[in-house]
């Protein structure tokens, strides 16, 4: 199925069978759904999760209860800044530098206490969350379609952040966990754990993530918009 068309599909189905939870509607956004709550505390109950001690996660409301929850067990927590547009493209949220988690794990509040830093400034990743508006059975994912998720990945891996055994994962509702076959290429990031508000199930994906940035599928306008590719090496 065209990714495009199995996002308007989820997001169809998120808002007619009343799903779909604020910000709404759920159309062109990782969509937020009832039951997030439930999904983030079975993705705490994971060995992976528990073994964690530095999670990135996405900055959308749905995972939100997963930002509460790293801070809440000491984890240090590392959120994009917003399309990747300053030179310190992260903002490291450290649990004991922060009194107020419910406020610092939203978007406005992460802006407000948490660190900018650069890749060079970063502990390394163990766990990644990704937002998702899809995911099937093998870990083929699709987000919203932007393309920020997989950039993020490519970029802490060209820095030694991240590797084949960083562990990526997802919550979502039942309803975005899909049998269609979902196309990916190379610079898909699989996604190994999807965690829904009734079951957790090991994702059978297979072989490596991306190794780091694909410079040919970068636009030359991304150069401009995102400071930090220009710090890389294009060979």
């Amino acid at each position: 199925m065209d990714k495009q068309a199995l996002r308007e599909r989820i997001w169809d189905e998120l808002e007619e069978s009343g799903e779909a939870r604020f910000p709404y509607p759920p159309h062109g956004r990782i969509p937020n759904f009832d039951g997030a709550d439930e999904a983030a505390e079975r993705l705490a109950a994971n060995e992976a999760w528990q073994e964690a001690e530095v999670v990135k996660s996405n900055p959308d409301s749905p995972q939100l209860p997963v930002r509460r929850a790293a801070l809440r067990a000491g984890k240090t927590l590392y959120m994009a800044v917003p399309r990747l547009r300053d030179e310190k493209c992260f903002l490291r949220l450290d649990p004991d530098e922060i009194a107020d988690i419910d406020h610092a794990t939203t978007i406005g509040g992460s802006s407000e206490v948490g660190v900018p830093v650069g890749p060079d400034e970063m502990e390394s990743i163990d766990l990644i969350v990704s937002g998702s508006v899809a995911v099937n059975g093998i870990g083929a994912r699709v987000g919203k379609g932007e393309g920020y998720s997989d950039l993020e990945f490519a970029i802490l891996r060209e820095f030694g952040l991240v590797d084949d055994a960083t562990t990526t994962v997802t919550t979502l509702h039942e309803i975005q966990f899909v049998d269609e076959a979902i196309p990916t290429a190379s610079h898909d990031v699989p996604i190994e754990w999807v965690f829904t508000p009734e079951r957790s199930v090991r994702t059978d994906a297979s072989g490596g993530k991306p190794e780091g940035l694909a410079w040919n599928g970068v636009a030359d306008e991304r150069l401009d918009e995102i400071p930090i590719l220009n710090r890389l090496d294009r060979e």
